[in-house]
C-alpha cells in the first residue's frame, strides 16, 4: 500500500488526475510519489464499485496513461487554451 499518509484533498487530487484521460500516471507519481499500483489501491478505495472497474477499462493499456507506451517525440500534452503557469502573481490577472 501507498507508504505515505495522504490527506484527503491530496487523494481528491490523485483521483482527479487519475480519472482524466492525458494525465500520465508519471506525473502522479512525480507529484505525489505514488506508484501505478497505489493510484489503482486508491481508486478502488475511493469510488463506487461500478465507477472503478468503468475507470478500469477505459485506462487499461491505454498510451495516454503511460508514457513508456507514448509515441516518440510526444512531450506534454498542452490544450492551444492554456495558460502558461507562472509564479508571479502579476500573470495571474
Amino acid at each position: 500500500m501507498y507508504t505515505m499518509k495522504l490527506s484527503a484533498q491530496d487523494i481528491d487530487r490523485i483521483i482527479e488526475m487519475a480519472w482524466e484521460d492525458r494525465t500520465p500516471f508519471d506525473a502522479i507519481l512525480l507529484q505525489f510519489g505514488t506508484k501505478e499500483s497505489d493510484v489503482i489501491k486508491i481508486m478502488r478505495n475511493n469510488m463506487k464499485a461500478s465507477s472503478f472497474r468503468l475507470w478500469r477499462a477505459r485506462v487499461q493499456g491505454r498510451k495516454t496513461k503511460h508514457s513508456a507506451k507514448r509515441f516518440e517525440g510526444a512531450g506534454r500534452f498542452k490544450c492551444s487554451r492554456q495558460r502558461s503557469i507562472s509564479n508571479n502573481k502579476v500573470s495571474k490577472r
